[in-house]
């Protein structure tokens, strides 16, 4: 009788130890998730966007989306703001501009430890962001696209990655890290289907191609 009652115990240990094994397996399918949904989820809307020819960039300056760092929480501007959100261990002034933190620019992976080098890129740019519909809203409409904290359009980058980038669309510039590109193409489209901001056919494809790399 005590051999079976042991051999009874060894087995309801046993199964008891089963869910403890499966777990991590569980939770690297449900890692795997977000990533996919967000591509769907994105490819979905840049099929809603309308696709056009690029409007003429006269009478764009950065003055038409004045003033491009509004103030949103007491003496805090919106880049300082950012800097703030995306750093680490970030010191602010009494005036809210950040003095000393660490910074990662997702673009081309570098790790910057001084404010000096670091810039707050708007994903979709103000020029792009003007040929592609946004010369016909009001000056209050840019000046939200501009200074948005809610939507994935500001991000800190370093000075050197913003300055290749410039102007440019996903068909001319893309980030030099490729494993981003998944996550750059996902930004790029929320923010234009929100603001219903119309595509080109090449800027089209390049998207696509690009949220080909989720997952990868």
């Amino acid at each position: 009788m005590i051999f079976l009652r042991r051999m009874v115990q060894v087995a309801v240990l046993t199964l008891l130890a089963i869910p403890i094994i499966a777990v991590p397996w569980a939770a690297a399918d449900t890692r795997k998730r977000p990533q996919a949904e967000a591509r769907a989820l994105a490819l979905r809307m840049l099929a809603q966007l309308k696709v056009a020819r690029p409007l003429s960039i006269r009478g764009y300056s950065h003055r038409r989306f004045q003033p491009r760092w509004a103030h949103h929480k007491g003496k805090c501007d919106a880049r300082e703001m950012v800097l703030a959100r995306d750093g680490r261990r970030v010191r602010k002034n009494a005036a809210c501009h950040p003095v000393k933190g660490v910074w990662y620019s997702p673009y081309d992976g570098k790790w910057l430890k001084s404010e000096k080098k670091v810039d707050v890129d708007h994903v979709v740019p103000l020029s792009y962001a003007w040929r592609s519909g946004a010369s016909k809203w009001s000056q209050a409409r840019r000046r939200a696209f501009a200074n948005d904290l809610t939507r994935p359009e500001l991000r800190v980058v370093s000075h050197s990655a913003n300055i290749a980038k410039g102007g440019q669309g996903p068909q001319s510039w893309r980030p030099p890290r490729r494993s981003y590109w998944c996550r750059y193409a996902i930004s790029w489209v929320t923010v234009k289907h929100h603001y219903r901001l119309f595509v080109t056919s090449r800027e089209k494809v390049a998207l696509i191609n690009m949220l080909r790399t989720c997952g990868r």
